[in-house]
């Protein structure tokens, strides 16, 4: 079972997402949170695989709540979902600087709710390569505290390029017809490429690529 919890300051939103979730053979929700204190609090009692968090909520909103889970090393297993109303929020590319794994719109399509929880559960980014491009269009040319250019010291050639095309928002199979490669090997490449540079889940890739200027936005070139 995966589970799950929910935060969200809206009654009739947890019990909307809860009823689907629950629904579910495979999901189930744990616990459910009015406020971002409360959601910190439930997710080191229950200890879920998955939490969705709403952006904007009363006291401690979702960003600082994604912040104190991720930073638990207790949670560390925990992946974090950020709900929001609107397609692009501004703090969904914070959201992804810290460690959360994608989001999801709140109006989204009852089977890709399941879906996404699945994907997050399974370590995943739930960030489709037209969604990660429309991020990245959107603030990955605002000034940020850049990480040094020495952080990529560890890749070999090949992982540099198949990171700066995971920034750019190609997905493996993507990458693999670009550079002539099987996408089980394209996985590796991606895969070992996280572990050098620590990072949680090919959401923060794309974001590492932009800090660390391996890959720019167009109009910056």
């Amino acid at each position: 079972m995966i589970r799950v919890l929910l935060a969200d300051d809206q009654a009739l939103v947890r019990a909307g997402f809860g009823a689907l979730l629950n629904s579910a053979p495979d999901i189930d929700v744990v616990a459910e949170a009015a406020d971002g204190a409360e959601a910190v609090r439930l997710a080191v009692a229950r200890r879920p695989d998955v939490a969705l968090l709403d952006i904007r909520m009363p006291g401690m909103d979702g960003l600082a709540a994604a912040e104190r889970i991720l930073a638990d090393p207790r949670l560390e297993s925990t992946r974090i979902v950020i709900l929001t109303t609107f397609d692009i929020d501004e703090y969904i590319f914070e959201a992804l600087r810290l460690g959360a794994s994608g989001f999801l719109v709140k109006d989204t399509e009852p089977e890709d709710l399941l879906n996404g929880v699945r994907v997050v559960a399974a370590g995943e980014a739930l960030l489709s390569p037209n969604v990660t491009r429309r991020i990245i269009a959107e603030y990955a040319g605002r000034p940020r505290r850049p990480d040094p250019v020495k952080r990529l010291g560890g890749l070999t050639g090949r992982e540099r390029q198949v990171v700066a095309l995971v920034g750019e928002g190609l997905s493996n199979e993507e990458i693999a017809t670009r550079l002539v490669l099987s996408p089980a090997t394209v996985k590796t490449h991606v895969s070992r490429a996280m572990v050098k540079l620590r990072v949680r889940d090919r959401a923060q890739l794309v974001v590492l690529a932009y800090e660390t200027g391996l890959v720019t936005p167009g109009w910056m070139r």
